[in-house]
C-alpha cells in the first residue's frame, strides 16, 4: 500500500509541476484569463461527478465555503501573476511558506498550540526566504510580494478547510472554489481578452486537467497511507518544478537560491514530521 501511495504522490506532484510550467509558458494571456481556464478545465470533471453522486451542490457551511473560495481565488491569482516576475522554481518554493501562515492562523482562530521547536523551524524556513531575496538571482520585489501574499491566503485556506472538517464532501469544496474562479476570471478578463489559437486553447484547458489530476491523486495517496508518511512527498512538486525550470525555461539558480530553497524545505518537512510525532 505504501508503494502505491508513493506512486500516487509522484503523479500528483508532477501534475502540479506541469500546471505551474504551463502557466509560465502562457505569458501572452492575462492572469484573469488563465484563472478562468484553470476553472473551466476542473469544472468539466467536478460538476458531473457531483451530479452523478447526488451530492448537495451548495453544501451546508456556505459562509466557510465562500470564504475558502474567495481566499483560493486571491491566492491563485497572486501566484499566477508572480510567475511573470519570478523563476518558476523560486515562485513555487516561496509559496510553500504557507504552513507558516497556517500555523499563525491556527493559533489565533483554532486555539492550537505550536511547540517552540516548530516555531524555530518556521524561522529557519523564513530565513530561506530572506536568503533567496537577498542573494538569489532574478528575485523581483513585486514577484516576491505577490507569491508571499499567495502563501498568506493559502495558509488561511488550510485553516478554513480544517474548520470545515469532514462535514463537507471534498468535491463540494473544490467546486465552490472553481465556480468562484470561473466567475472572477470571466468578468475580469473581458477587457484584456485574447482569443487563443487551437494550441493555446488546448494548453489553457489543460491547466484545469492537471489541477484536477494533481488533486485527485493527492487525495488517493492520503486515503491509501498515513498522513505523516505521505505529506512530505508533496514537496516533490518543488523538485519537479525546479528541474522543469532548468531544462524547459533555461532558468539558472545560484547556490544562495538553492540554499534558501533547501532551508524552506528542511524547515517545513521536519516541522511536519514533528507535528505528526510529538505528543
Amino acid at each position: 500500500m505504501l508503494k502505491k501511495a508513493i506512486q500516487f504522490m509522484i503523479v500528483s506532484a508532477f501534475a502540479f509541476a506541469l500546471l505551474n510550467a504551463f502557466v509560465k509558458n502562457l505569458k501572452g494571456f492575462s492572469v484573469y484569463q488563465i484563472v478562468l481556464f484553470r476553472a473551466v478545465g476542473t469544472l468539466f470533471f467536478t460538476i458531473p461527478l457531483i451530479v452523478k453522486a447526488k451530492i448537495p451542490l451548495l453544501g451546508t457551511h456556505k459562509k466557510l465555503l465562500l470564504s475558502r473560495a474567495l481566499c483560493g481565488v486571491i491566492s491563485l491569482t497572486c501566484f499566477f501573476e508572480s510567475l511573470n516576475y519570478l523563476d518558476v522554481g523560486t515562485a513555487v518554493s516561496l509559496r510553500y511558506t504557507s504552513p507558516i501562515f497556517a500555523a499563525i492562523f491556527a493559533v489565533l482562530f483554532l486555539k492550537e498550540k505550536i511547540k517552540p521547536l516548530q516555531w524555530l523551524l518556521f524561522l529557519l524556513a523564513f530565513l530561506g526566504v530572506l536568503i533567496i531575496k537577498g542573494f538569489g538571482t532574478n528575485v523581483d520585489s513585486i514577484g516576491l510580494l505577490l507569491v508571499l501574499f499567495s502563501a498568506f491566503f493559502l495558509g488561511l485556506i488550510l485553516v478554513i478547510i480544517r474548520k470545515i472538517g469532514a462535514t463537507e464532501h471534498p468535491l463540494v469544496i473544490i467546486n465552490y472554489f472553481m465556480v468562484f474562479a470561473f466567475l472572477f476570471g470571466g468578468v475580469m478578463s473581458v477587457n484584456s481578452w485574447k482569443t487563443p489559437n487551437l494550441k493555446e486553447f488546448i494548453l489553457l484547458l489543460s491547466l484545469g486537467v492537471f489541477g484536477y489530476v494533481g488533486q485527485l491523486f493527492m487525495t488517493k495517496a492520503f486515503q491509501t497511507n498515513e498522513t505523516n508518511t505521505i505529506a512530505p512527498l508533496k514537496y516533490l512538486e518543488v523538485i519537479f518544478t525546479l528541474l522543469i525550470g532548468v531544462f524547459w525555461f533555461q532558468e539558472i539558480y545560484n547556490l544562495y537560491t538553492l540554499l534558501g530553497i533547501s532551508l524552506i524545505l528542511l524547515g517545513l518537512v521536519y516541522n511536519l514530521y514533528l507535528k505528526s510525532n510529538l505528543p
